[in-house]
């Protein structure tokens, strides 16, 4: 690849961004779902012992053990962590500084320790792609922050800017190829988008008008999205730079299309920001306008030219053919229309995967092997034997990382073929096994099955004063009202609505923390409350707790447009399916049963902590931010940040331009000054010219 100054500059400050929309999303929600009235108190994951510290740590990675030591209990400490990690990512989103490797090593290890105590709520795909990409940021990260002078680019850059490719590789490879191996017939049978939009987690309006596309669109939908998740991925490692700057604007078109039609949070910005590594600064500066200009070429770069151009053509050739092939594709023209299927089996795509695994491994090792003797050339044409000396010290140790995270990656990533994963050497194994608790490699497939075609299940809890009549609480973004718009909530996570949303697949009984959920609203905390509807008005228990709760199984579909072509008043329709969860109340012996059985049978309330500094703090900064939406306290981060980093390039566009009119205004008065000089000796030399010419008449004369 050509110079990555750009594109890595533009990964540090997005990652900043992403690690400030996560910390700040959680910190919302910690009291109902982690504090000491909460649904799942994260004091249950700590037991103090007694232990040494070192211990402590090595059980359970976190710097919650210190809480205590502060003064604070395990929710103020989890609240502490959230307000560190979204000052510091918000500062190193505002200033280039801070963009440094400690600060990255410190909001990582930050949100590993939320995770270590997070439990259902904590454990999705996501957290886990945000924790092996901080990691790797770390090794992308400068180490400038004593320095107050940014490095904006080292040697060994390359290097580390390929591991990012590497993870982008994995997460886009598996999650294709797992929506075949699960064996769902709606991905085999190219059905799964007519069920996706109205079945996902949280619809957005969009969600609703792309669910009324023609099968056949949809259908084909699927087609393109195996053409960008498996085989565009391979591109990423192409030595011609055309085709990976066309796999990053496929993948990233697909991310955009999947945010307009889904609140999937971060995840999807971050896939965004993965793909940045495709990127080189020729193309960013094409991009803003700033074009190269052509210079004379030889014959011979002339025909290499036009080879790599003819080599790309036959690669895109081959995919449209493949993809033409292998799904059957037939335009049919009476209805205006493209016919799609399946025309290869299972056991057939499993032996193109046995087949394709291993050598793809080998590509990871090719194009990782290039870059580290690309770098190490680069190190070689220092200048200097002590800074030739310093750079190879650099090449060795990011080299040696580079390749034990690309060798540990291996298991992961072969979990998508079990006889690849069989042949990986014992000793990755057993380096694997020893970083796995600190997620700094993750399997990756999202989507594998798809849920909800005979309708979207969806639980909806009711509560009631006498058990005759009954009152639905409505959630603030999950599917409820049959009349309300989805909502627009990314990049914000409402963890309580997602858990909700698999809660429905199955039984109670596989989903404990519901059981919490109950006993919290039935005791009307405020804190779990807020979870459900921060408007108090909405809540239409606020004035009293209800006196018994139970909780309704229903399927919803998304309506259709009327015949007319006019779009329905109400965005769904629903049928009532089963019980979900019986009837309680406090003191309900059944309830008590399922606390005890789920160990979440409260004992007792923790002490208070003294009023000192840091818990009276904590306390006021929770009650400043309890009325405000979360999705509005996560914008407002991010447009802050935004407009002081436009402020500071005008400014510094201002400074730059009056810098360079004063330097023209000094070099024009050099200028002048040089032709006043010039003038004058001219002047002279004539004045004395004639002076010599009049001494030479008078002699003449004489």
């Amino acid at each position: 690849m050509g110079d990555i100054k750009l594109p890595k500059h533009m990964f540090l400050w997005s990652m900043s961004v992403i690690y400030m929309f996560a910390f700040a999303s959680l910190y919302v929600q910690i009291p109902g779902l982690y504090g000491n009235d909460g649904i799942l108190p994260a004091r249950r994951m700590l037991r103090y012992t007694g232990k040494p510290l070192l211990e402590q740590l090595q059980d359970s990675p976190t710097l919650l053990w210190l809480g205590p030591q502060l003064g604070l209990d395990t929710q103020q400490g989890m609240e502490l962590i959230c307000l560190l990690g979204t000052l510091m990512a918000f500062g190193a989103m505002v200033w280039e500084p801070l963009r440094d490797a400690l600060i990255f090593l410190f909001l990582w290890v930050l949100y590993l320790s939320l995770y270590q105590v997070g439990q259902v709520f904590l454990y999705f795909q996501w957290d886990s792609l945000l924790l092996e990409t901080g990691f790797l940021t770390v090794l992308v990260a400068p180490f400038n922050l004593f320095k107050w002078k940014s490095t904006v680019s080292k040697r060994h850059d390359g290097i580390t800017f390929w591991l990012i490719r590497w993870l982008f590789f994995r997460l886009m490879f598996a999650s294709g190829v797992v929506k075949l191996t699960s064996r769902c017939p709606t991905w085999w049978g190219l059905t799964a988008l007519t069920y996706h939009y109205e079945t996902q987690c949280i619809p957005t309006p969009v969600s609703w008008f792309a669910h009324q596309l023609p099968v056949w669109f949809q259908k084909l939908s699927v087609v393109g999205t195996y053409a960008i998740e498996i085989a565009i991925p391979f591109m990423f490692f192409a030595p011609i730079r055309r085709m990976r700057i066309v796999s990053f604007y496929l993948q990233a078109l697909l991310q955009v299309l999947i945010i307009l039609t889904g609140n999937y949070n971060f995840f999807n910005l971050l896939t965004i920001v993965l793909s940045l590594s495709l990127l080189d600064d020729e193309h960013v500066y094409f991009f803003l306008g700033h074009r190269k200009q052509n210079k004379s070429q030889s014959w011979t770069q002339t025909l290499i030219k036009w080879g790599t151009a003819l080599a790309e053509l036959a690669s895109y050739c081959l995919i449209v053919y493949w993809t033409v092939v292998y799904f059957e594709l037939e335009i049919n023209w009476e209805k205006k229309s493209i016919s799609s299927k399946t025309a290869f089996t299972y056991h057939e795509f499993n032996q193109w995967l046995k087949a394709v695994t291993i050598p793809s491994i080998w590509i990871g090792v090719l194009s990782l092997t290039w870059e580290i003797t690309t770098a190490m050339f680069k190190c070689a044409s220092v200048r200097g034997f002590f800074w030739k000396l310093w750079a190879t010290i650099q090449w060795a140790i990011f080299a040696t990382a580079a390749a034990c995270m690309f060798a540990v990656s291996l298991v992961p990533y072969t979990y998508i073929e079990n006889d690849s994963n069989s042949k990986i050497w014992p000793g990755v194994r057993t380096m694997y096994d020893s970083v796995d608790r600190f997620q700094l490699v993750n399997s990756y497939g999202l989507f594998r099955r798809m849920t909800g075609v005979g309708g979207r299940p969806e639980v909806v809890v009711e509560g009631s004063y006498d058990k005759e009549t009954w009152t639905e609480i409505e959630f603030m973004y999950k599917p409820g009202n049959v009349s309300a718009a989805p909502p627009v909530v990314a990049p914000h996570q409402p963890r309580l609505d997602w858990q909700m949303w698999f809660a429905a697949l199955g039984p109670h009984a596989q989903s404990p923390w519901f059981t919490g959920l109950v006993q919290r609203l039935l005791q009307g905390k405020k804190d779990v409350i807020d979870l459900v509807q921060v408007d108090e008005s909405q809540y239409p228990f606020k004035s009293h707790p209800p006196t018994f709760i139970r909780a309704r199984l229903y399927k919803y579909w998304f309506t259709k447009v009327n015949e007319d072509g006019s779009v329905p008043q109400k965005w769904w329709r629903r049928q009532f399916s089963e019980e979900f969860y019986p009837t309680v109340f406090l003191g309900d012996p059944n309830l008590d049963s399922l606390l005890n059985h789920f160990g979440l049978k409260d004992k007792g309330q923790p002490k208070r902590n003294a009023d000192t500094f840091l818990p009276v703090t904590l306390r006021a900064v929770r009650e400043y931010a309890r009325p405000l939406p979360a999705p509005l306290i996560l914008w407002s981060l991010f447009f802050t940040g935004a407009a002081i980093c436009l402020l500071k390039v005008l400014f510094s566009g201002s400074r730059s331009s009056s810098s360079k009119n004063k330097e023209k205004e000094a070099v024009a008065a050099v200028e002048k000054n040089d032709q006043a000089v010039k003038k004058e000796e001219k002047e002279k030399t004539k004045r004395t010219e004639n002076s010599a010419d009049c001494d030479k008449y008078a002699k003449k004369r004489k």
